[in-house]
């Protein structure tokens, strides 16, 4: 990574000293991601609850411009000018680069359909069987370390030739042993869990921004 980026993960570690103990996979984590993007992969995301809302959120921070800006280049610009010469320009001036995330929460209908025809413990499996291919990274979000449905999401990337990084409590428990970098945040409580989480997501969404979208 640049400089520019591991410094994030400097900061993220003198605001938070508590996760001094997380340092390494965190750089990890900010590698795989950065090696999964320059191969043109993609992130898949999976939690219950608030760690279903952190993914959703994580999503929107890749998607679209965090805090640095992510205009389109010159050369793709003049594609939309050319295909659309009445909307070119203002599409171009308004699209973001984009950073390819997937939140496997957002199907509500394939996944009640699948709980209700097949097993609600499968509904993060199947998305990561469709959309998952090898080189791309699930993001299996667990304060427990214990989600069954998360758990068996784990087991059907690593078929996939999928990466996992895990992001847990203390314990790591079943994610753990499931991921290639686990993120096994010090605390055991959920919501002291999440508290720890969050800025450990948003740094490593500022990391990758700051890698693909910064100053050379």
């Amino acid at each position: 990574m640049k400089p520019s980026a591991y410094a994030i993960l400097e900061n993220l570690m003198a605001r938070y000293p508590a996760l001094e103990c997380c340092r390494d996979a965190v750089f990890a984590a900010g590698e795989m991601l950065v090696t999964c993007y320059r191969d043109g992969g993609k992130l898949l995301i999976c939690g219950n609850g608030g760690s279903c809302a952190d993914g959703q959120h994580i999503v929107g921070e890749l998607m679209k411009a965090f805090i640095l800006p992510r205009t389109v280049s010159d050369a793709d610009a003049k594609v939309l000018h050319s295909l659309d010469p009445e909307h070119g320009a203002f599409i171009a001036e308004r699209l973001q680069g984009a950073l390819p995330a997937i939140s496997l929460s957002g199907e509500t209908a394939l996944m009640t359909a699948y709980i209700n025809d097949v097993n609600a413990d499968m509904v993060f499996a199947q998305q990561v069987w469709g959309y998952g291919r090898a080189g791309d990274v699930l993001l299996a979000l667990s304060t427990s370390g214990r989600s069954k449905n998360v758990v068996l999401a784990c087991t059907a990337a690593k078929a996939r030739n999928m990466r996992v990084i895990g992001m847990t409590g203390a314990e790591g428990r079943d994610v753990g042993a499931r991921s290639d970098v686990l993120i096994a945040v010090p605390a055991r409580e959920a919501y002291l869990v999440q508290e720890l989480h969050l800025p450990v997501w948003h740094a490593l969404c500022l990391m990758l921004e700051e890698e693909f979208f910064g100053r050379a």
